[in-house]
């Protein structure tokens, strides 16, 4: 397995008109994915609506991106919950069915405090072999990491090895360098900051906006890597309205609709999530239309 890092897409789950898991339009995103350089991928996370798929789904989209994928890059696993006991037995389905490592959320909705955050992510380490990505996004899950607790559990568990930055605070992830170690990985989970975190010396991104134009969004890793920033920088400028709108609305909500747009998935999503409104649609149709011919041109 490749070490984690660089462009990494939060994937979509494509829904049929029905409802139901699109399998096809899926294995073409993957493919179309890794055709143009993204450098990892997550199933089952917020943007591939984890909370409305059964436990039977959920193991099915990550064997389909595993089977897919045929490891040409990692995939980490959505395999995070509420519920300890169910994050650890989605944990192991995922292990078994040969992913890379795990991305574990933070408790949602039952607002564990900073020992129950730590007790939580420790039970799941503990149950696996599997490398863990925690995931700290108070915006949804309003309680959030504290530095100190990220530091005693990167120190407490060895395969407790990064965590997926979202809380939108440039302070955070500044804390964390700080306080965790060299190896400790930091990735952005915030678009619109992903270039800011990679030169606070993050590993790289999970992006929902890499769903629509992976190349540009890998583009901007590489070169920012290979030291051209004055490339890196431009990129970034060029994302900076499309990351903006991709988040006019709830996520994955604008997403699917980007996606559909480009023929790459139906609009379909499952409730309570329901597709983007008129006005909102025609806001990021304007801004979608800079760029779908160019990424329809890298796509041939």
């Amino acid at each position: 397995m490749s070490k984690i890092k660089g462009c990494i897409t939060a994937l979509i789950t494509p829904f049929d008109s029905d409802g139901k898991i699109d399998e096809s339009a899926f294995e073409s995103l993957i493919l179309r994915q890794i055709k143009n350089g993204v450098h990892g991928l997550v199933p089952c996370g917020t943007t591939g609506e984890s909370p409305t798929l059964s436990h039977e789904e959920h193991q099915e989209v990550i064997k389909i991106a595993i089977d897919v994928t045929k490891n040409k890059v990692p995939v980490i696993a959505g395999t995070g919950s509420n519920s300890t006991y169910e994050a650890i037995k989605m944990t192991e389905n995922a292990e078994k069915a040969g992913a890379d490592a795990t991305l574990q959320v933070v408790p949602y909705y039952n607002k564990p405090n900073q020992s129950g955050l730590f007790n939580h992510f420790s039970e799941i380490a503990k149950n696996t072999s599997l490398p863990l990505i925690l995931y700290n996004i108070p915006g949804r899950s309003v309680v959030n990491l504290t530095v100190e607790t990220i530091a005693n559990l990167e120190q407490e568990n060895k395969n407790i090895i990064g965590i997926k930055e979202a809380s939108g605070d440039i302070e955070m992830v500044k804390g964390i360098k700080s306080s965790c170690s060299d190896k400790f990985i930091v990735l952005s989970g915030e678009d619109s900051l992903n270039l800011s975190i990679l030169e606070l010396g993050g590993a790289g991104y999970i992006s929902v906006t890499s769903n629509l134009l992976p190349n540009k969004c890998s583009s901007m890793f590489n070169a920012y890597i290979d030291g051209n920033t004055n490339n890196a920088e431009k990129i970034n400028l060029d994302l900076l309205e499309i990351n903006k709108l991709l988040f006019i609305d709830t996520n994955p909500i604008p997403i699917k609709y980007a996606m559909s747009r480009l023929g790459l998935c139906k609009n379909s999503l499952r409730l309570p999530l329901c597709c983007l409104d008129e006005e909102k649609s025609l806001i990021l149709s304007t801004e979608l239309e800079k760029h779908i011919v160019k990424e329809n041109k890298l796509d041939k």
